[in-house]
């Protein structure tokens, strides 16, 4: 059989309140030149009217899919790991291919990703690009290289991580880690599913000829020389999981990984986001949280607990 006509690629979209986006994504989804043999769409509780949006809108333009409406929000992490379970329970398929909603692969981005694979266990991923030839983040390969811009990353390179934007993932794979860590909730729940991936001697690799458009993150750098981390610009309630998350994915590799790597690292970006954004007090609590909980590993939708609102 061909590469063309071997693997059966599911596709799985996480959505909440972003109808705008999320039209875009399925449109792009629905115009692919490789044929998916069936689309989910995890719909986390929207509060907006995307739900019956999509239930008058999925039948006439992705007949092959399915809407799944969980009855609360279970963030990022919840909505994957449920659409990857989903998929699996058809014996019909072989890949997930799995991305946010405010994702436009380009019309072409499966088939290439499809036409690159050298095997059925590594993990493929697309490139996140705000459409100008630049990437919405910086690219880092297992050798340490860095890339900045689109025309820099090859056809194929492996990477330590991919996020959840047009990532394939193969069946084996799945049943090798297990699924995404729903108690994640948002942020980092890639990063720790890709860690589990590796650490199980799967390969990562960055497709540098498949795109998908993405609105870019806000990031820069703080620091001196090589110890100079990258900082996104975030708002204090997500930067509680962002700091949360690294904390649990660092302390896989055992404590001392955690206070001689993980928690100076969050040292400096703190004093980074005290430097150059807004809520300097709220943003302070966010981390305080952050460490307080990654430390203790409590897990779940928390951000609340610690009155830190969206």
């Amino acid at each position: 059989m061909t590469k063309m006509t071997a693997r059966r690629i599911t596709a799985i979209i996480v959505t909440y309140n972003r109808r705008t986006l999320l039209h875009r994504c399925l449109t792009a989804i629905a115009s692919q030149t490789y044929k998916l043999n069936r689309v989910l769409v995890i719909d986390n509780a929207s509060t907006d009217d995307t739900r019956d949006w999509l239930k008058s809108w999925l039948p006439v333009n992705l007949p092959q899919s399915r809407l799944i409406a969980i009855p609360s929000n279970t963030g990022g992490a919840g909505g994957f790991a449920t659409g990857m379970q989903t998929a699996l329970l058809d014996e019909d398929c072989d890949w997930v291919w799995m991305m946010d909603d405010d994702a436009e692969p380009a019309h072409d981005a499966l088939s290439v990703l499809v036409d690159t694979l050298d095997d059925d266990a590594s993990i493929y991923g697309s490139i996140a690009t705000p459409g100008n030839g630049s990437l919405c983040w910086p690219l880092f390969s297992t050798s340490g290289l860095e890339f900045n811009a689109l025309s820099d990353i090859p056809s194929k390179v492996e990477v330590a991580a991919l996020p959840f934007l047009g990532i394939l993932v193969p069946r084996t794979a799945i049943n090798a880690i297990g699924l995404p860590d729903a108690s994640y909730f948002i942020a980092g729940d890639d990063t720790e599913f890709c860690f589990r991936a590796r650490k199980n001697g799967i390969p990562i690799i960055a497709v540098g000829n498949s795109h998908l458009i993405h609105p870019p993150s806000e990031y820069y750098r703080f620091g001196f020389g090589a110890f100079s981390p990258v900082c996104f610009r975030i708002a204090p309630w997500k930067r509680y999981y962002d700091v949360r998350n690294r904390i649990l994915t660092s302390s896989k590799l055992g404590t001392f990984h955690v206070w001689t790597k993980t928690l100076p690292a969050t040292a400096l970006r703190l004093t980074a986001t005290l430097v150059h954004e807004p809520n300097r007090w709220e943003q302070f609590r966010a981390y305080y949280a952050g460490v307080f909980d990654g430390l203790r590993g409590l897990k779940g939708q928390r951000h609340l607990h610690w009155k830190l609102g969206a």
